[in-house]
């Protein structure tokens, strides 16, 4: 086995260390890869020096990625839980504060965890209660009331249950209006980003609140219902990757890194896992950010979970 490649932290606004990169376990969205097949590359990340782990309770990867937590600390793989990060986050049926508490401790039950690292709120919608199709349709919303679930979010830090809490696919509003009540604000934003959608805006107002950005999708996730090629089938970054002899994800992992956000990156390839730890031992030039500031910006996921909700992203994308 090779020696593991070390990945920088970041510190987030509750003193926490966050890995800049971390290996997520979304699939498309319902349904996970078979158990063994995550339990295996999760096995292979640690082994490669991956220490954050994203998961949600929507991808049904929970479970898998707990038995692959237990199985390293068996194999002395890690010396302790407290070197590993894990973020999980809230689905959009619980987004209500009478199911939190009971939707975290259902989350921590699959992981076999006595706390995780980060916990998010996955989307800023609401469901009633139930198992609903996705694209959701309006019989299927809910009132969100976002100031009772963060309180309810808040008191699970309290508690002990989560390090940490934030968001997921907040707008610069919807942050702005949960910073006009929050007690503990979120200390990260986890959203899509990618050169091709660059989300200036939006980082430029977390980093200025002390919110942590950590992009998904960061190669536009391509073959995936939610995904799109305009980032991997573009020309400038594969000209900026032939220029510095890197492959073409590295280099869009590289341009995040240096953009100052942390990345959840989705391969299970043992190879290609270890090339996207591979991008700290060199640097883009300014030729190059010329060139990403030139790629056409383009979003395929306009609505997210619910096609109808016009709000979502509140005209800022």
């Amino acid at each position: 086995m090779s020696s593991s490649l070390i990945v920088p932290n970041v510190v987030l606004s509750n003193n926490r260390n966050l890995p800049v990169i971390g290996l997520g376990t979304a699939t498309i969205l319902g349904s996970a890869a078979g158990d063994d097949t995550t339990k295996v590359a999760v096995l292979e990340a640690i082994k490669l020096g991956y220490r954050h782990f994203d998961t949600a309770s929507i991808y049904g990867s929970e479970e898998a990625l707990g038995e692959a937590i237990a199985e390293a600390l068996k194999l002395g793989l890690v010396g302790s839980r407290d070197e590993l990060f894990v973020t999980s986050k809230l689905w959009c049926s619980d987004n209500h504060p009478d199911l939190v508490l009971p939707a975290l401790k259902k989350t921590l039950q699959s992981l076999k965890l006595e706390y995780v690292d980060l916990y998010l709120i996955h989307w800023p919608i609401a469901l009633k209660p139930g198992n609903w199709d996705m694209p959701y349709d309006e019989e299927a919303m809910a009132p969100f009331d976002l100031k009772g679930v963060w309180t309810k979010m808040e008191e699970c830090q309290q508690l002990g249950l989560t390090k940490g809490i934030g968001v997921s696919n907040f707008s610069c509003k919807k942050l702005e209006n949960l910073l006009s009540f929050a007690n503990i604000p979120p200390a990260v934003n986890q959203i899509r980003m990618n050169p091709t959608w660059q989300q200036k805006k939006l980082k430029d107002y977390c980093q200025a609140k002390g919110i942590f950005i950590t992009a998904y999708s960061p190669l536009g996730a391509k073959g995936t219902v939610w995904g799109t090629n305009d980032v991997m089938d573009n020309e400038l970054l594969k000209q900026i990757a032939n220029a510095h002899g890197k492959s073409f994800a590295q280099v869009c992992l590289r341009w995040l890194y240096e953009e100052g956000v942390t990345i959840a990156v989705k391969s299970y390839n043992k190879e290609r896992m270890k090339q996207n730890l591979e991008i700290f031992d060199w640097s883009l030039t300014k030729d190059d950010y010329e060139k990403i500031n030139q790629v056409k910006q383009h979003l395929s996921l306009k609505y997210g979970p619910a096609k109808f909700v016009e709000d979502l992203w509140d005209e800022e994308n």
